[in-house]
């Protein structure tokens, strides 16, 4: 009897969760989220943890990140999901140094044979024509301006950026075109790039968002691991706000038990600190993030484990995750509205808006075609063309 893919996926799953949570609690490393190299669904050879005697001294090597360059056959990527506040996107890396257990981008890179657990955060690839490609998307004869989130899926300002600078390059792009953007992240390396950001955000073209989950340095540190201190990106939204650029707050996710005592106090901070807005999502725990976040919880709260995830289950009609587009973001049930009503009710009194109508509010009208276009390899550019079309 043929089995669907669905089903397929379902059972893999429910292995790879009674995996993590059947084993031995692997150790967690230093300045990574996850604890494992959990296999990907799509993975064909099975793995299991076997202790041969070597293990301890596999586990105690530094895990170094590699950065692979890509070159990427499109660059925009479009949505029609009616919970997620933007229609188009650009990612300019693959993987996340960062390293949130929580990031529902982590199950992608099973897409590449690879791990969602500690490969996602140390084998990263950087898409190094995203500037050329995005040039000529906007040059398309039938482009149609729409604001671009930037660093939607894994964060555009990790710390390969420094080096890569292929964040900056695109931003350059936008700056020229006057098309605009709207940024999210944990990292002060934004402020780099306020030289761009502020003239385009003086013009009504480019806000930002700073993802803010804990005040808690402790557990940021084990959470977010290579992301930015709270306390560091409460001073980023402070400079990003005194150079004119339009801040919210992204307190996401949201983890019962966690960092849900916390929404209040992180609201006033940010408000404190300049975000004109404020936007949440609880926990989602989609494909492979389920297991490994249950690793997580188990290295580093086993004492609440069972709390946080009998928790989450009340809020997902009792499954550890449901996707419906209608309560994936927020959840359902009365653990759910007590979130929302406390989140409403501090947002309301300390003024701060919604991200979604912050991103609404950027002009479109202002786009200009970009002057010279890249061709692809062995073609010359649309500019060279032109010329010898004098002649």
């Amino acid at each position: 009897m043929a089995i669907s893919h669905s089903v397929q996926h379902h059972v893999v799953r429910e292995a790879l969760i009674e995996q993590a949570t059947a084993a031995p609690a692997p150790v967690a490393r230093k300045g990574r989220g996850a604890v494992s190299n959990l296999q990907g669904r799509y993975e064909v050879n099975g793995r299991e943890r076997f202790d041969d005697g070597w293990e301890h001294h596999i586990e105690d090597a530094a895990l170094r990140t590699v950065v692979t360059d890509e070159v990427a056959k499109t660059i925009l990527t479009r949505n029609t999901s009616p919970d997620i506040p933007f229609n188009v996107s650009l990612n300019p890396y693959r993987g996340c140094e960062h390293g949130c257990i929580y990031c529902f981008a982590r199950p992608t890179h099973s897409y590449l044979g690879l791990s969602p657990g500690l490969d996602f955060e140390s084998r990263l690839f950087a898409k190094v024509n995203a500037p050329e490609l995005l040039r000529r998307e906007l040059a398309k004869p039938g482009y149609v301006p729409e604001h671009i989130a930037i660093g939607v899926n894994t964060d555009a300002y990790q710390p390969c950026e420094r080096e890569r600078g292929i964040t900056r390059q695109v931003l350059e792009v936008l700056s020229e075109c006057r098309h605009p953007a709207g940024l999210i992240t944990k990292s002060s390396l934004i402020e780099r790039d306020i030289d761009l950001l502020a003239p385009m955000a003086a013009k009504g073209l480019a806000c930002a968002a700073i993802t803010l989950t804990t005040l808690d340095a402790q557990i940021a540190r084990t959470l977010e691991p290579r992301a930015a201190a709270p306390m560091r990106r409460l001073r980023t939204i402070r400079t990003l706000t005194d150079a004119g650029i339009p801040v919210s707050v992204s307190v996401a996710p949201i983890i019962p038990f966690v960092t849900e005592p916390e929404i209040e106090r992180i609201l006033e901070a940010a408000r404190d600190a300049g975000a004109v807005g404020a936007h949440y999502t609880v926990l989602r725990l989609p494909n492979e993030v389920n297991p490994l976040f249950q690793e997580w919880l188990q290295a580093h709260f086993p004492d609440r484990a069972a709390r946080v995830m009998n928790r989450i289950r009340d809020m997902r009609g009792g499954k550890d995750y449901d996707s419906d587009f209608s309560r994936r973001m927020h959840g359902e049930g009365v653990w759910a509205d007590l979130i929302r009503q406390r989140f409403e009710k501090a947002k309301e009194r300390l003024g701060l808006s919604e991200l979604r109508g912050r991103f609404g509010r950027l002009d479109t009208t202002q786009f200009r075609k970009p002057l010279v276009v890249p061709a692809p390899a062995g073609k010359k550019s649309a500019a060279a063309t032109a010329q010898l079309d004098l002649f």
